[in-house]
């Protein structure tokens, strides 16, 4: 299943916050599959869609998973990274096996 650091959890809890709706959450869809691997879109949702596999972290933070993003991202880790200007952006890396 996804992993959501507790940097991209508080990401996430900030971006849904100007939602104003309790029950939203960063949606996780596949665009398009195309030989070098998938395109995800990414958006900020009021609520869940039929069939989304939902993650929910401990501090509130809830990531949406359409079906065949789930599926994708079964082994990642949902992370964000600050580039260079300071922007943020969120990652999804391999998870660490022990």
């Amino acid at each position: 299943m996804l992993t959501v650091t507790e940097a991209a959890a508080e990401a996430i809890t900030a971006l849904t916050a100007q939602q104003g709706a309790e029950e939203s959450g960063l949606r996780f869809a596949l665009q398009s599959m195309e030989n070098e691997g998938a395109q995800l879109a990414l958006s900020v949702a009021p609520a869940p869609e039929d069939g989304d596999r939902v993650v929910g972290t401990d501090g509130g933070a809830k990531v949406f998973l359409e079906p065949q993003a789930a599926a994708l991202l079964d082994d990642k880790v949902l992370d964000v990274q600050q580039d260079e200007s300071g922007d943020v952006a969120f990652a999804v890396l391999p998870q660490q096996s022990l």
